[in-house]
């Protein structure tokens, strides 16, 4: 039900707006990578505008996450190691040859 009312009220809406947009910027600018030189042309690509701003997003989407992942690594390590440390305590207790025996309270 969740998953339902997020796409309806976020990713509906939110596609609208980009499509908006991309039909809305169609024209070519150029695009370069020689700051001291823009007219370069081998530095030079003609694109659309909607098509710059959809990779500058995906750039930072994509730089955010790594960031974020690589942020979180010593939470996932210390995730791991706790659970070598159940998994070998599992196995300490499994590998017991003699049952334990569980004290009995005298009923009254």
């Amino acid at each position: 039900m969740l998953n339902r009312f997020v796409l309806i009220a976020v990713f509906v809406p939110l596609a609208i707006v980009l499509v908006a947009l991309a039909v809305a910027n169609r024209g070519m600018v150029p695009f370069t990578l020689d700051p001291f030189n823009p007219g370069n042309p081998a530095l030079t690509w003609q694109l659309p505008l909607f098509a710059l701003l959809f990779a500058a997003a995906a750039a930072g989407m994509i730089i955010g996450s790594v960031a974020t992942w690589l942020k979180q690594g010593r939470y996932r390590k210390l995730a791991r190691q706790k659970s070598q440390e159940a998994e070998g305590l599992k196995q300490s207790v499994s590998s017991r040859s003699a049952p334990v025996a569980v004290p009995q309270l005298p009923r009254s």
